[in-house]
């Protein structure tokens, strides 16, 4: 049977507006192996696992598993372990990183002003807290017993990346969208990649430090919903616009449904520019053909695609037609 991510890349499936939805991201070492649900079925004690789940749940905050990439062996837990707190809105992103001996010092956090941007309550569980001032961080999906293309695809890149020397390369238990590895985060401003290669996240890396964004393989930003992340890069593209804070989806309704039986969803996405300059945003809920697994050894589906129908600048007279 063929793997996802080979279908998926035959049938030339968009890419756009397939990333994860988080406004924060809660980022844990754990190193040994993991589980198809890491929070649970890893070396961490699942207990802490599932209350940390619970926890962010209906936060904003995404809890994820990371380890250094190489060679996993079971050496049971770490004396200390690595944790980043990152927000990825536009204009009020940053990074907050510590070490601990006391991985449930995390359920002292307040999730919810965690998901709002409040750094504090990162700090307030863990005092030694500091900013990361550095190089971007790239986080590589791997977890092969969620889905076997992580690991094919993923574990090489990550590998790779480490011993050519870039700084801030972690494997992550889960990004979403198996079929688009390998899948990549780059923090701090949150947007997700598929379908890269070595030479392609360098660059993403290298124009992050610079506070830019390629457009190349984004699969968009965590900070907003599916429709918001097609909308925006679409925008992006319009104008060739790279700065990555230049652009905010400001509003995100749906629409009334057309009357045709089984016409796609609609979404009204309002894109702001740093400069002033606003855009409407149709985007269309579609479900994606001819059918295909979304994850290996999944039955055959139509997974939901992004396209955006209208871009329409407010206080302009033109508007466009479907893109994809």
């Amino acid at each position: 049977m063929s793997r996802c991510a080979t279908v998926s890349r035959v049938l030339d499936e968009p890419i756009a507006g397939t990333a994860v939805h988080a406004r924060t991201w809660l980022l844990l070492e754990q190193p040994g192996p993991w589980g198809p649900e890491a929070l649970t079925s890893s070396r961490l004690d699942p207990a802490l696992g599932r209350a940390l789940k619970d926890a962010a749940a209906g936060s904003g905050v995404r809890v994820a598993l990371i380890r250094r990439p190489g060679r996993h062996a079971d050496h049971g837990s770490p004396p200390l372990r690595q944790v980043y707190a990152a927000h990825t809105v536009p204009g009020d992103g940053w990074i907050r990183s510590a070490v601990t001996s006391e991985p449930e010092r995390l359920l002292d956090i307040d999730f919810a002003a965690l998901g709002r941007g409040a750094p504090g309550a990162f700090d307030a569980a863990l005092p030694a807290a500091v900013p990361h001032n550095g190089c971007p961080l790239a986080f590589v999906c791997t977890n092969g017993r969620r889905d076997r293309c992580c690991a094919l695809l993923g574990r090489p890149l990550a590998a790779e990346l480490a011993a050519s020397g870039v700084t801030g390369t972690w494997e992550v238990t889960h990004l979403g969208g198996h079929r688009f590895s390998p899948t990549l985060l780059v923090l701090p401003h949150g947007y997700a990649y598929g379908r890269v290669d070595a030479p392609a996240v360098k660059e993403v890396l290298h124009r992050a430090r610079e506070g830019q964004v390629v457009t190349q393989h984004c699969r968009g930003r965590s900070a907003w919903p599916r429709p918001g992340q097609a909308a925006e890069l679409a925008v992006r593209a319009r104008i060739g616009e790279t700065s990555a804070d230049a652009l905010d989806v400001t509003g995100l309704r749906p629409l009334p449904a057309g009357d045709e039986e089984g016409a796609p969803p609609l979404w009204a996405a309002t894109v702001a520019h740093a400069d002033g300059r606003r855009w409407r945003v149709v985007v269309a809920e579609n479900s994606a053909g001819p059918p295909r697994p979304e994850s290996c050894g999944a039955p055959l589906g139509s997974p939901v695609r992004m396209d955006v129908l209208r871009i329409a600048e407010e206080g302009a007279e033109t508007a466009d037609g479907p893109t994809s």
